[in-house]
């Protein structure tokens, strides 16, 4: 366990001022923690994506060279055969990119399995992906799409330049088809701030969104989802650079929140890295902090009995799931 040491130090500001994290889930009676099961999937595919956005707590990007195999590939689809989780969730980088994508859509949603796909929108738009749009609809995949924010001064300083432009032609092209609209299928946005401060209250931003994308562009959108920037990837080197690193930490220690600790995502699901390798979720995975305390460790040997009642792998980190009304992969949590 010599890594999760490591990452402790990693994420310690020096003179901190806050207790760590399993000091307060034993506050909390909530220690050891633990998963109470395996409803999710999540799989990532890879870090290669055609954006490379400031806030990537997966440092993604166009020359990244971590992309998930056909082999690997397959081992998932075998388990998801076998499992038919409640929920299949693909993520990257740009998960489009990979060359197993469609595969592991076709084989999720043949399981019976609820599919959601994490995509930056504007991979749509290239050549070769143009028509995802229409598999994603016959194969009744979910939507979540990250949105900075409504104006394109502020997306594209995180996202780059012209990115909320195609963004928005995307959702438009994806309105056209029914998601986002009344009785279609869910096309779901993600906010995440721009800086070292906490996202606002989900509802309140989420009337923000919803108002400001139908009066400027015609787009509409089933739910918002807020996420709290982990001090991960790009986001960490970000407060590091800019001296928010201390204070940033303290922040989320002080915000603590035992509901939201005790409803965190990684009690009920499992993320499956792009060499097969198994974590507690997404953001340890990018820490390199694998499932440990003797779980399963790679696709190829996964037992949902052992995994679901898995210890979990904490760190500081971890406050940024539990701070507030908590955060996840589908926002808000308490």
């Amino acid at each position: 366990m010599e890594n999760i040491r490591e990452v402790t130090r990693e994420l310690t500001p020096p003179g901190a001022n806050f207790e760590t994290f399993d000091r307060r889930l034993k506050d909390e009676s909530l220690y050891p923690f633990t998963a109470t099961g395996v409803s999710t999937l999540q799989i990532n595919v890879g870090r290669l994506c055609n954006l490379a956005c400031k806030h990537c707590h997966v440092e993604a990007g166009p020359t990244r060279t971590e992309v998930m195999s056909g082999e690997t590939a397959a081992e998932c689809l075998r388990v998801i055969a076998a499992e038919r989780f409640e929920t299949v969730d693909i993520t990257g980088g740009a998960p489009e990119m990979n060359p197993s994508f469609r595969r592991l859509v076709e084989g999720a949603a043949a399981a019976g399995s609820r599919v959601i796909v994490r995509t930056n929108l504007t991979i749509l738009l290239e050549p070769g992906y143009e028509d995802l749009p229409g598999f994603f609809r016959g194969h009744n995949v979910e939507v979540v799409a990250s949105l900075p924010y409504f104006t394109a001064s502020t997306a594209d300083r995180m996202r780059g330049g012209g990115v909320f432009d195609r963004s928005v032609e995307v959702l438009k092209r994806l309105n056209s088809i029914g998601y986002g609209t009344e009785g279609g299928p869910r096309l779901n946005l993600v906010y995440n701030p721009c800086g070292a401060f906490f996202p606002p209250p989900q509802k309140s931003i989420e009337a923000d969104f919803r108002r400001e994308l139908a009066r400027r562009y015609g787009v509409s959108f089933t739910e918002l989802f807020t996420i709290t920037n982990m001090p991960v990837g790009r986001f960490l080197k970000f407060l590091k650079r800019s001296g928010n690193f201390k204070s940033y930490l303290e922040k989320l220690a002080a915000s603590y929140n035992p509901a939201a600790a005790g409803s965190a995502m990684c009690r009920t699901l499992v993320s499956v890295g792009w060499d097969g390798r198994l974590y507690d979720c997404d953001f340890n995975q990018m820490l390199g902090l694998g499932c440990g305390y003797g779980s399963p460790a790679h696709i190829s040997r996964f037992d949902s009995a052992r995994l679901g009642r898995r210890r979990i792998v904490t760190g500081p980190h971890c406050y940024g799931c539990a701070a507030g009304a908590g955060s996840s992969c589908t926002g808000e949590v308490a």
